[in-house]
């Protein structure tokens, strides 16, 4: 919300990836909503998150979405970055506020419509074949489909798109070093995507690595919920908390880091008080 709130209050934050960063937060606060909703509902009745019912489709609807808007956002993130680095030195084509706009309707709406599908009719609520032990009542299908292409997309393309922006800072430090200029801004910066890049890596990993083992564990298994009971249910609790860690991590890596916005949230407190003195005056 600190995150969201200043990037929409600051008029010189309103630039095409201050919007992804906004989107976001946004896709981050979602998250955790739809996740809070899924704790209720198992503080109120457990046996409704063990063995499924009508009641589960829409949280975990809307969680997923919320999971896929997430690393789509992401991935829009990376993609940005190298655009920017990689046509700095061309003047036809930039990355504009209306191509970040489009970029994140689309992966809203891309998002809502493969998070909404069990909503439409894809699940096993009347079916016991193909039932997902972790996540009734949902299927395994469906959640194979969600989760192996998203997790290639969320490790492959950030993995590129950092990639090529180290090795376009290196190629051009070193063309600097060799007609013999300062290099300390490409050096500072190369340092600063490269470690940045590893946070999300690891932060990535860390998050949605398991999530992505209880789905192989799901499609794999042919034990019944209750022979289950309680060690894998306790192991599906601990990845929606890594989900939801990453939710937290995500502002502190991409946007909290930044030294301008932590500037511009301590301007807003003196901008606010600046005006109460002028309406006084």
């Amino acid at each position: 919300c600190t995150v969201i709130f200043t990037r929409m209050a600051t008029k010189d934050l309103h630039k095409p990836i201050s919007i992804l960063f906004c989107n976001l937060a946004f896709s981050d606060l979602f998250t955790s909503f739809s996740g809070f909703w899924i704790s209720m509902l198992f503080i109120t009745n457990p046996d409704v998150t063990i063995f499924g019912s009508k009641d589960m489709l829409a949280p975990y609807a809307f969680y997923t979405t919320s999971i896929l808007s997430t690393i789509y956002n992401l991935v829009s993130i990376g993609i940005e970055r190298y655009l920017a680095v990689a046509e700095s030195i061309r003047t036809r084509f930039r990355v504009t506020r209306s191509h970040s706009i489009a970029a994140v309707l689309i992966n809203w709406v891309l998002a809502f419509f493969l998070g909404c599908l069990p909503l439409m009719g894809w699940n096993c609520l009347r079916m016991e074949k193909n039932l997902s032990v972790l996540y009734s009542p949902f299927c395994v299908n469906y959640l194979i489909l969600i989760a192996i292409p998203n997790v290639v997309v969320a490790f492959i393309i950030p993995l590129f798109t950092y990639l090529r922006i180290i090795i376009i800072l290196r190629k051009r430090k070193l063309r600097m070093k060799a007609c013999g200029q300062a290099t300390g801004t490409y050096k500072s910066a190369e340092i600063q995507v490269a470690r940045t890049s590893i946070f999300i890596w690891l932060l990535a990993l860390i998050s949605y690595a398991p999530f992505f083992a209880g789905v192989i564990f799901d499609a794999t298994n042919h034990q019944c919920h209750i022979d289950l009971y309680p060690g894998v249910y306790i192991f599906r609790n601990c990845t929606a908390m890594l989900i939801t860690m990453n939710c937290l991590g995500n502002p502190i890596i991409y946007t909290l880091k930044v030294k301008t916005l932590g500037a511009k949230l301590k301007a807003l407190k003196c901008l606010s008080t600046n005006r109460v003195r002028a309406c006084t005056i």
